[in-house]
């Protein structure tokens, strides 16, 4: 006598679709363990980018190192100190006096500006070390603090293989000192103000990184 097996359609249904949802669970599961660490992507990038911010997100005026003097000459060929220290002086961050110096084409008359921080302008003195022509700086007046809000787009250069470099555009927020609202100090610092009025997704900053041995390092320069 010869039997032949049915087998019985609905379970054949449960069985393939108990089977699917198996597998899936499984290429998720593999998904999330087989994730990059290192692969160019906003998720990956956004902490480097954030411990960057943390530590260099401040926007800095290049006045290294004080007392500043100005000469006759820079305040009569309109320098930016020339500008800008008066209206530092009117909002209460910088004193000046007049202190002698060798007469010169620079002083004629002999005599120097001085600049000094008072107390409420050394409160934006920082510990921001850099090299600026050649010469090491350990300090610098500093008038804002970037934060990311959004990456929105990253760009890879693999053309190193072994140390990828990626360009992060990213929109940010912005704590910017209280005496940058007054229209005389937005007038002499109108990058600074720019970026100000810029925040919140008005404007884009882009910064660079090189994948290291330890992941992504930021690294300092235009991009």
């Amino acid at each position: 006598m010869n039997f032949r097996f049915i087998p019985s359609r609905p379970r054949a249904r449960t069985s393939i679709k108990a089977l699917a949802g198996i597998a899936l669970a499984c290429a998720l599961a593999a998904c999330g363990v087989g994730r990059d660490a290192n692969a160019p992507t906003a998720e990956n990038l956004a902490a480097p980018l954030d411990d960057y911010l943390a530590q260099r997100g401040d926007l800095c005026l290049a006045m290294f190192d004080w007392p500043i003097d100005l000469t006759e000459a820079e305040a009569g060929s309109g320098a930016r100190h020339a500008i800008q220290f008066p209206v530092m002086e009117q909002l209460g961050l910088v004193h000046s006096t007049i202190v002698a110096a060798s007469k010169s084409s620079e002083n004629p008359d002999g005599a120097v500006k001085r600049f000094e921080l008072t107390e409420a302008g050394r409160k934006f003195y920082k510990p921001r070390p850099s090299t600026a022509q050649g010469t090491a700086h350990a300090n610098d007046f500093c008038v804002a603090h970037l934060k990311r809000e959004k990456i929105v787009d990253v760009k890879v250069d693999a053309s190193d293989a072994h140390h990828p470099m990626a360009v992060v555009s990213y929109t940010y927020q912005i704590d910017p000192a209280p005496w940058m609202q007054n229209a005389d100090a937005q007038r002499v610092f109108p990058m600074i103000a720019r970026i100000a009025n810029g925040a919140g997704g008005k404007l884009q900053l882009r910064q660079g990184f090189t994948l290291g041995d330890k992941g992504w390092v930021a690294h300092a320069g235009a991009v």
